[in-house]
């Protein structure tokens, strides 16, 4: 039996395929149309899903959309209702577009379908409609190795919900309790990302970096204005504070009294109460999460804790989390947000509603997550050809240690490999990488090759079997979910002079012997590389160390800022010849920068892409 799973219509469109219960393909929309965060119908993800399958769209036996849209609306109606007359403007924007498309969203689905199939709308199979949060806890407990485990979903809202708990038993999902909006943690953490000049659904990773930068001094404040927190971790938010219910803005003028002024302006230079207020909501949503996971543990009596929704993606609080929390192990699922709930859709529909049993892989069933788009060898000359590019073509008995030796010279390399990756986070797949020991190399990648803001911290990818070489972890992260202690061997201490420095002043002080991957609070977010789900990445890290003595290499997202990630090899090719790349590796093909012709001029390519 195939499954199609869908997401769509908010952000993060995705489709997701599974046969029998195994995931089969899944892949944001965004990579295939170059629209970052892309909300519309995933025409090509499904186009994709099927090939890879190796079906027509028309063999597919059950679709499965992530939410339920008429829940949605009721909330919409209900929450402008219960804000009249503030609202009114927010509702005469919201309201067409409901009435025009989302009220009706199963003849979309339909319409959209039958013209990938080719057929009449009547004539598509029957559609089934999963509830968000049971979306996001369905990607969390079915492809983990547990048995059994406590789910939590923590997200901005999904039909009502914007918390929910579940206990996951074999091949079913029991909902235990939720909270409901408008109190949200992942809205609270989206109004301080609003507040703080970052795009909301998209900047909640930068204020989660700038936050070491910061002293969390205004925690009191928002603990004793914005959020009543229970001991118990349920909360509620202090409405007054917010303008996102009824408005067009996240927060309003009393939270900017709070903090001494108005929000930073987006592109603005960074001071520090931008520091300081990250640092303070940071720590607030690390101690809810706790709190709520003790809660979770005592009445569940479960041992292990999958995690999904927005706010799994706050790797800084899963690794507290997972030192400092009551469960023996934690599972996240690498597509937390809004794509993930394609794959929830899917699965859900196979365990929950046909009543199928799981079987239980090593590791998880996510495959490591590469689950999108693979080449061969003939696309990807065929790809370079058209560009005209220089190549040489190494089996891997070369190409690997040749790699190894242009990383320990310093170069950048763009690492084009294997199926494309399900998720935000880029792990060995679509990857720019680099040499962690380089104390230049954190700034070169951000201001010239990926043209973001320089605080931005870089990830490190470790060969599994060294990860306790080097950070304070004794177990895996293969999806770059855990932020960890650099290990303290490796750690170079401060001066009196360089402790007394704030903010942005810490940035180009080295904290260790792999300087750009360690952020200024010696934590680093680990990605463990495993021989059984990517052994090339592997091999490379393998030969990098025979050359060095070291197992890790800088991981960074192949695309500049505001770019999704790269999807094809002439995406690649077209990033590695904007920026200051050194050499780009597609397969078992080896470019330099300095032998490709010119590329020609094709506009002012850096507005291309929306800033995120």
């Amino acid at each position: 039996m195939y499954i199609l799973g869908i997401s769509a219509f908010y952000h993060d469109s995705a489709a997701a395929l599974v046969k029998d219960g195994e995931i089969i393909a899944a892949a944001q929309e965004e990579r295939f149309t170059r629209k970052k965060h892309d909300p519309r119908f995933p025409a090509n993800a499904i186009r994709y899903c099927a090939a890879e399958a190796g079906i027509g769209i028309g063999d597919i036996d059950h679709v499965v959309f992530y939410d339920k849209p008429l829940l949605k609306f009721e909330r919409l109606l209900e929450t402008y209702l219960a804000y009249a007359p503030s609202g009114f403007r927010s509702f005469l924007m919201a309201i067409p577009v409901w009435l025009r498309e989302k009220l009706f969203l199963k003849d979309l689905l339909r319409k959209e379908l039958g013209a990938l199939i080719g057929c009449k709308p009547s004539e598509v199979k029957p559609l089934l409609f999963s509830q968000h949060h049971q979306s996001h806890a369905a990607s969390a407990f079915f492809p983990s190795p547990y048995e059994r485990a406590a789910v939590m979903c923590l997200d901005g809202v999904g039909e009502w919900a914007t918390t929910t708990v579940w206990l996951g038993e074999g091949h079913k999902l029991k909902p235990l309790w939720e909270i409901d909006f408008p109190h949200s943690l992942g809205l609270l953490y989206s109004a301080f990302t609003y507040f703080t000049g970052f795009k909301v659904n998209s900047g909640e990773y930068k204020l989660m970096g700038l936050a070491p930068y910061g002293v969390p001094k205004y925690v009191d404040v928002i603990y004793n204005k914005l959020i009543d927190v229970k001991a118990d971790g349920t909360f509620r938010m202090n409405m007054a504070y917010f303008n996102y219910a009824n408005g067009l803005t996240m927060t309003n003028h009393h939270f900017a009294e709070l903090f001494g002024g108005p929000a930073r302006t987006s592109e603005t230079p960074i001071t520090q109460r931008e520091m300081d207020i990250a640092a303070s909501i940071q720590v607030v949503t690390e101690e809810i999460v706790l709190k709520l996971a003790n809660t979770v543990h005592r009445e569940t009596g479960a041992d292990y804790l999958c995690l999904a929704g927005g706010v799994a993606l706050n790797c800084v609080a899963n690794g507290r989390l997972l030192r400092e929390g009551p469960f023996k192990d934690i599972w996240i699922q690498p597509a937390a947000n809004d794509a993930g709930g394609a794959l929830g859709a899917a699965l859900g529909a196979w365990h929950d509603h046909f009543g199928n049993a799981r079987t239980l892989h090593k590791g998880d069933a996510m495959k490591g997550s590469y689950l999108g788009p693979n080449w061969s060898d003939a696309a990807i000359t065929e790809q370079l050809a058209l560009r005209g590019a220089v190549y040489r073509k190494l089996d891997d008995a070369a190409l690997m240690p040749e790699l190894a030796e242009i990383l320990d010279g310093g170069n950048v390399i763009g690492w084009f490999q294997g199926r494309m990756e399900f998720g935000p986070r880029a792990l060995g797949g679509r990857s720019i990488i680099g040499d962690p020991r380089n104390r230049k190399m954190q700034s070169v990648m951000n201001l010239k090759i990926k043209y973001r803001e320089s605080f931005r911290p870089f990830a490190p990818s470790v060969l599994a079997e060294d990860v306790s070489k080097y950070f304070e972890l004794d177990r895996s992260s293969p999806y770059m979910l855990i932020v960890s202690p650099v290990e303290d061997s490796l750690r170079i201490d401060m001066t009196e002079a360089q402790n007394q420095l704030f903010g942005s002043e810490k940035l180009n002080v080295p904290r260790s012997e792999l300087p750009a991957i360690t952020h200024v609070d010696y934590s680093a977010r680990i990605q463990t590389v495993h021989r059984e789900t990517n052994p090339r990445y592997h091999a490379l890290l393998s030969a990098f160390k025979h050359r060095t003595g070291c197992s890790v290499l800088v991981n960074t997202s192949f695309n500049v800022r505001g770019e999704p990630i790269v999807g094809t090899p002439d995406d690649a090719y077209r990033c590695f010849m904007r920026t200051e790349m050194d050499y780009l590796a597609v397969g078992n093909f080896l470019l330099a920068k300095t032998d490709q012709p010119p590329m020609p001029d094709d506009g002012p390519w850096k507005t291309e892409f929306e800033l995120d």
